[in-house]
């Protein structure tokens, strides 16, 4: 076994010998496996930087180096053609190191078989026997459509008899039940021709391409043909066909019909995936699309993965597609393709289009994460919080705190917790404010988190890991003061929130921090923060009905609170009581508290 001084010369002296052109390189580890393969524009250059700047790498980059002990290039003419070698050697080898595409999906095709009189139908195995293929298509839905649509215009053969000339002219088959279904012309027994059937395969061709717009400009002019002919039957028949096409086309089109060919793609990143959705548009029509997951492995960029991705999709695809809208320029070029970053317009229009399928596809990955298991679909909120937030550890334990007054009347707090991300009711609080006078805010926060954590102490239960102030620098410095008196600042992390802008403060931060606005992060935070509010809010509305009764129906004599609040409930003012008649209160209260707040409001005093 070599030693680290003898693997390290070896390592330099290759790296001395590596030309300075376009190229792959494969790292070895010293069971001889490939770990990881990449491309280069400088092959020099490029190998050279994972020795240079070690110390400044993350710590997945420290990793690979560290188990390199050999290094193998191969050179080519262009990147484009470095980025082409190191795809096929990718999915050839799937080093640990790598990029992987997470796609192991057999997507089924459209097939025009290679054979008189072609059958069509739909296919997971592709056979090179001369037939032609379409596709792959990633909807099912789609293809069937198109199947369904081919159907209806075309009555084509779906028997598997060998229909050549010579048998077809020994009359060796009959007619079946599908042509007195009137889903085929008879072919086997040459009521239908060969140039006739072609014509219709042609067709087809045109319309699974998406070329449906010159289709439909094709039968317009023989509709047009059939009616100066005076054959209304046949002129009908061509108008049903384009009826149909129209309807299909209406669900497709989503832009101006003039962006004949090209393929849209998009990209969204996290901390350990890429999403990259691909659109295939022809005339204005979206034919195909389909969404890849990529797993990061060394913190690759969104070009590297983009640019992986829009290879091996076009090539799965077989799109040869002249221009490619992307959402940002990229380094490698593709021959005879041009590279489009719409700013506005209709093919901006497609690429907001890629971004929604690219989140919705997120979108519905986590819900089904959710689903199926909820501890894991936790576990990634809770460390996406902690990063946002820049906290040192998960914040299992929040609690968000909300005042409520009215004009200084009634002054309340509410305290909500949330546990592992989901609210624990068991848990809020409501506070009375017992030390402040008059509409203040900040003096009201400053009591109510004294109170809370004060309370937490002196029973020895455990602290949140992050306190959230529903307010701006005042109400969180106030909240700061009461950590300060319990010796607990710096022991917590606490933020506020300030509504207008969705700000996050932090203690000592003059400027605020501002979360993507479709964060989870951001997402929870708002629900805590609403959910204060609502419950804070709803204690509040209490306590005014409260004093409002007490202050009016409990001066009665012999009426208490429970029989003014039902009072209340039924006629919903003061106003109404005084209105209301003798037995209308007695239904309500009973016989005698009826009389007692009759004779009350109907008295001098």
């Amino acid at each position: 076994m070599k030693t680290d001084t003898q693997v390290k010369i070896k390592l330099q002296a290759i790296l001395k010998t590596l030309p300075g052109l376009p190229g792959i390189y494969q790292f070895y580890d010293k069971t001889g496996k490939i770990i990881y393969i990449g491309k280069a524009k400088n092959l020099k250059k490029r190998v050279s930087s994972y020795f240079n700047k070690e110390k400044s790498m993350s710590g997945k980059l420290q990793v690979l180096v560290m188990k390199i002990e050999d290094i193998r290039h191969i050179v080519v003419d262009t990147e484009l053609d470095a980025l082409l070698l190191e795809n096929n050697l990718i999915k050839k080898y799937q080093p640990r190191y790598n990029i992987m595409l997470k796609d192991d999906k057999t997507f089924p095709w459209i097939c025009i078989k290679n054979e008189a009189f072609p059958r069509i139908f739909s296919t997971r195995h592709v056979v090179r026997d001369g037939s032609l293929y379409f596709g792959p298509y990633a909807s099912v839905k789609m293809m069937n459509m198109l199947l369904d649509l081919v159907k209806q215009l075309h009555p084509l053969r779906n028997c598997k008899l060998n229909l050549t000339p010579a048998n077809i002219a020994k009359k060796k088959f009959k007619v079946c039940l599908e042509y007195h279904l009137g889903n085929c012309k008879g072919p086997c027994e040459g009521l239908q021709t060969v140039v006739d059937y072609d014509a219709s395969i042609a067709e087809i061709k045109d319309i699974i391409k998406g070329n449906i717009h010159s289709v439909i400009r094709q039968l317009k002019d023989l509709m047009k043909v059939y009616a100066e002919e005076m054959q209304f039957e046949k002129a009908q028949v061509v108008k049903e066909k384009i009826v149909l096409l129209e309807k299909y086309q209406s669900k497709s089109t989503v832009v101006n019909p003039r962006i004949e060919n090209v393929d849209v793609f998009s990209i969204i990143t996290d901390d350990s995936n890429g999403y990259v959705n691909f659109i295939k548009v022809i005339n204005g029509a979206i034919v195909q699309s389909h969404t890849v997951e990529l797993k990061k492995k060394l913190d690759e960029t969104a070009e590297e993965m983009l640019s992986l991705a829009i290879l091996d999709l076009r090539q799965r695809f077989e799109s040869n597609a002249p221009e490619i809208i992307l959402p940002f320029e990229l380094k490698t070029g593709f021959p005879d393709v041009k590279f489009t970053v719409p700013q506005r317009g209709d093919k901006k229009q497609l690429l907001d289009l890629s971004e929604r399928n690219c989140k919705f596809y997120v979108l519905e990955k986590n819900r089904r994460i959710e689903l199926v298991d909820p501890e894991r679909h936790t576990n990634r909120i809770m460390a996406r919080m902690m990063k946002d937030l820049r906290m040192n550890e998960e914040p299992r334990h929040i609690e968000c705190f909300d005042n409520s007054n009215l004009q200084g009347d009634y002054p309340v707090a509410a305290m909500v917790c949330f546990r592992n991300g989901k609210p624990s009711k068991k848990d809020y609080r409501h506070f009375n404010i017992k030390t402040v006078e008059g509409p203040d805010d900040f003096a009201s926060m400053e009591e109510v988190v004294y109170r809370r954590y004060k309370r937490l102490l002196d029973e020895k239960r455990p602290l949140p890991q992050l306190i959230i102030v529903d307010g701006g620098k005042g109400q969180l410095s106030s909240a700061i003061s009461s950590l300060e008196k319990l010796d607990l600042r710096g022991k917590i992390t606490i933020i506020g929130i300030a509504k207008r802008l969705e700000e996050i403060y932090y203690p000592g931060d003059s400027l605020p921090l501002y979360l993507d606005k479709k964060s989870e992060s951001l997402k929870l935070i708002q629900h805590l923060r609403d959910e204060a509010h609502r419950f804070g809010i709803t204690h509040h509305r209490k306590k005014r009905e409260k004093g409002t009764i007490k202050s009016v129906l409990t001066e009665i004599d012999g009426i208490g609170y429970s029989n003014a609040q039902k009072l209340l409930w039924k006629f919903k003012s003061v106003k109404n009581i005084k209105k209301a008649g003798l037995e209308e209160l007695q239904a309500v209260i009973g016989k005698s508290k009826g009389g007692i707040v009759f004779g009350y409001f109907r008295s001098d005093g």
